[in-house]
């Protein structure tokens, strides 16, 4: 698939580098349900993606250089879950939102999906910002409903977490 900008394809083994490149950095990952990926660990998360529908790796189309990806599964009731992850690097530009845009399109126009729901941590407002920019609805704000992390004694670190999601007929007004 691709954008002005963008390739979407899927992850190959090869995509390491690039990935580590970004699960590395302390601001990418804040928010996720994992800390740092050392470049062990992004080699295996490369092979294990690679044989992963469910993620899309997003290239630059000019270099080639991997600078995100995409998460988009599918679930009951022709829901999908969608999550995304980027390069601080590239953050601010317009990719995450192209990126989105055009996952969002195809699972709608050719996968017969109904809605797409993404979950985000309130204080992470470019995740919500970008969700807000493609047009997701916020449907609640989930208050201490996951936790990722202990603290030093071994006690959950509750979150709270926004629930977003838009609807296929949402969707073709607005692309």
């Amino acid at each position: 698939m691709e954008t002005a900008r963008l390739v979407i394809r899927k992850f190959i083994p090869d995509d390491w580098r690039d990935l580590f490149a970004y699960l590395s950095q302390e601001a990418v990952v804040l928010y996720e349900p994992y800390g740092i990926f050392t470049e062990e660990e992004s080699k295996n998360e490369a092979v294990r993606r690679s044989q992963d529908d469910r993620f899309w790796a997003v290239c630059l189309q000019s270099t080639g250089t991997l600078i995100g990806n995409l998460y988009l599964a599918k679930q009951d009731f022709d829901t999908w879950a969608m999550g995304y992850a980027f390069n601080a690097n590239f953050q601010g530009k317009g990719y995450a939102t192209e990126a989105a845009r055009a996952l969002l399109e195809d699972v709608f126009k050719n996968q017969n999906a109904h809605r797409v729901a993404a979950m985000c941590n309130p204080m992470n407002e470019s995740s919500w910002k970008l969700l807000e920019r493609l047009n997701f609805r916020r449907e609640g704000h989930l208050v201490k409903n996951v936790y990722f992390k202990e603290d030093i004694t071994g006690n959950p670190i509750w979150v709270d977490t926004f629930q977003y999601g838009i609807l296929a007929e949402e969707w073709c007004g607005f692309a």
